[in-house]
């Protein structure tokens, strides 16, 4: 396949549990939706079977999601054992962080190196409009106690909300100065509402505008494994600027992701409607060499190749806290 010659399918997003303990205004319809039952979520020892299945299919980076991953029992010793599988050289977690500072150590313990918290303020009155929530102490200092660790790279992800934290561009860039951080900002995806998308929506592009007094951007060479964030060094910082454009500048062509829902469905792209019921399968008792088939599908998807036609679900009618932000 000459497209898929030219980008590996390398990275898998593995969602281990729908829960979380906020409720961010752009991840979904709160109010309508509803938790899978526990026995719909795969346990521990399924998705370890499926991410052995994924690295013999050539995934080489997992990122572990939610939900708000840290609320599951049991995260370290699974991600201690996600660690220890033939192929996949790195192992990484995204949360909202409100848990880190009581939960980090034992992260960096099971061999966790690369790190994503999300942080759309640094102002406690807006991070509890935003999230629902008054944590934005005790996410500082999980942050603190990442960068006391050594958790490298640490990255911050701020979506950019127009109107309600835009004013704040500058300062969530700053923190990039003054720490080893990765500040990424990410543009707002219609995964809510498409209203609401069209009433807060800000480019990556205005972004960066309003960056330019940071000073010139140096960009950064990408990893192999490398998420979408096109990554820059701006002079007299610590850290780096990222910027994710899924919307402006959408990155389809080069994108090297598959996405596993926590109730066990394979998704080659977020904002697509396909997606191959792996739990379905792994319960029945198919056999690894047709879960990796079932892999290699999904790869081909992505790259226009697939051999045939399969069952859709909804989106945005699945929220992010479903799917797996």
């Amino acid at each position: 396949m000459e497209e898929a010659a030219s980008r590996q399918i390398n990275y898998l997003r593995m969602s281990i549990t729908d829960r979380c303990n906020l409720r961010c205004l752009y991840c979904t319809y709160w109010k309508e939706w509803q938790k899978q039952p526990a026995a719909e979520i795969l346990r521990y020892e399924e998705l370890l079977r499926l991410a052995a299945v994924a690295a013999e299919a050539g995934v080489r980076k997992i990122r572990i999601t939610g939900g708000e991953p840290l609320v599951r029992r049991g995260l370290a010793g699974f991600l201690q054992k996600l660690n220890r599988l033939p192929g996949i050289d790195q192992v990484c977690l995204t949360t909202n962080g409100v848990l880190l500072r009581e939960l980090a150590p034992a992260i960096y313990d099971a061999g966790v190196r690369h790190l994503n918290v999300s942080l759309d303020t640094l102002q406690r009155d807006r991070y509890r409009r935003i999230t629902g929530s008054d944590n934005l102490p005790a996410v500082m200092g999980g942050l603190r106690q990442a960068v006391a660790l050594g958790f490298h790279p640490l990255k911050i992800n701020c979506v950019v909300l127009r109107g309600i934290n835009d004013d704040e561009i500058l300062d969530i860039a700053r923190l990039a100065r003054d720490n080893p951080y990765q500040v990424r900002f990410i543009e707002l995806m219609p995964t809510a509402s498409q209203t609401w998308w069209q009433r807060h929506y800000l480019s990556m592009a205005e972004v960066r505008r309003r960056l330019a007094v940071l000073g010139p951007l140096e960009p950064l060479i990408r990893e192999a494994t490398a998420g979408p964030a096109r990554n820059f060094r701006v002079p007299g910082f610590q850290g780096e600027l990222g910027f994710i454009s899924p919307m402006s500048e959408h990155h389809c062509r080069t994108c090297n992701r598959l996405r596993l829902t926590a109730d066990g469905k394979l998704r080659p792209c977020l904002l697509a409607a396909t997606e191959l019921d792996l739990k379905g399968h792994l319960r029945l008792g198919l056999g690894d060499d047709l879960l990796e088939y079932l892999f290699q599908e999904a790869v081909a998807l992505k790259t226009g190749k697939a051999r045939f036609s399969l069952a859709h679900s909804h989106h945005p009618g699945q929220s992010m806290v479903s799917i797996g932000g």
